[in-house]
């Protein structure tokens, strides 16, 4: 079975000296059957235009440093397979990109292949749920999404505000994704999605990517299990989204987990849920992974 999960954080733990043991290790990984781990490259917490090129700088060392140790980078999510893991690069807050798209170009040519417009700061591309629903893209930031669509880059709307999202769905080139989301009907929360925007992105071709993190899977992060991740995979597939949902973890970046999904060599336990909650195995091996590679296709 292709396993794909769309969002970890275990670069920027390495870059900052986060002790372990981490969430993520190439064992877990194929313990768990992951074929493609999304690695993100997240812009930190002080947006501070030298701290954050210092971060990613660190960040490529440490890609460099998991290549070393034997893990095996995919230039495209085609690349997954079954005979081990691969990792996949994005980006998580598009400050690094502000200099201009001869940026973007250099980060797709060293293998990013997503990148999430904001992380929790206004930047020259836009504005995060978490600042406000008002303003929209910028200029800047419209440019700056059809110039990584055009490379093949996903435009990823986790952390994005409402305004932006539509932004780049009406006026952009290609439908985004949410690596790392949830659905806010049953968890209403800023970082969540709502039904109006699932069923958009759902009907525009997009991928979600559901997030493990129990504060955006149950109010109050209270009685998290396998099960509530399902319950958003179920509300999603009942708004549209059959075909276009899988798995954005966030491990390495979330300190509490849902019961039972403490790091990625739990997955056969979801699969294997899924498969008892009334899911065929064609359904499984969908959400698993095939959703996220056919989305790739799609753009």
């Amino acid at each position: 079975m292709i396993l794909c999960d769309a969002h970890a954080d275990t670069l920027h733990r390495m870059a900052t000296g986060g002790r372990g043991p981490y969430d993520l290790s190439l064992e877990r990984l194929k313990q768990g059957g992951v074929s493609l781990q999304v690695l993100a490259m997240y812009v930190g917490e002080d947006p501070e235009p030298a701290v954050v090129a210092g971060l990613y700088d660190r960040m490529w060392q440490a890609a460099e440093q998991l290549i070393a140790e034997g893990w095996v980078q995919a230039m495209d999510p085609a690349e997954a397979g079954t005979d081990q893991p691969h990792f996949l690069l994005s980006v998580e807050g598009c400050e690094i990109f502000e200099p201009g798209l001869h940026v973007i170009d250099d980060y797709r040519r060293r293998g990013v292949r997503m990148a999430a417009i904001t992380w929790n700061y206004v930047n020259k591309l836009g504005t995060p749920a978490c600042e406000n629903q008002t303003d929209g893209l910028t200029d800047y930031g419209l440019k700056a999404a059809r110039h990584m669509q055009k490379l093949k880059m996903a435009v990823d709307v986790s952390h994005l505000n409402i305004p932006g999202f539509y932004d780049l769905l009406n006026k952009t080139d290609a439908p985004p994704l949410a690596s790392h989301s949830c659905a806010r009907a049953l968890c209403d929360h800023t970082r969540n999605l709502t039904d109006q925007q699932l069923k958009d992105l759902f009907q525009a071709g997009g991928y979600v990517g559901i997030n493990f993190l129990p504060y955006f899977l149950t109010p109050g992060g209270k009685n998290c299990t396998i099960d509530t991740v399902i319950d958003h995979i179920d509300h999603m597939h009942q708004l549209g989204g059959s075909g276009m949902v899988g798995f954005g973890s966030d491990f390495d970046g979330i300190s509490q987990k849902p019961e039972g999904l403490d790091n990625p060599s739990d997955f056969p336990k979801l699969t294997k849920r899924l498969r008892e909650r009334g899911y065929s195995q064609a359904d499984v091996e969908a959400i698993a992974g095939l959703n996220f590679l056919a989305y790739y296709k799609r753009i």
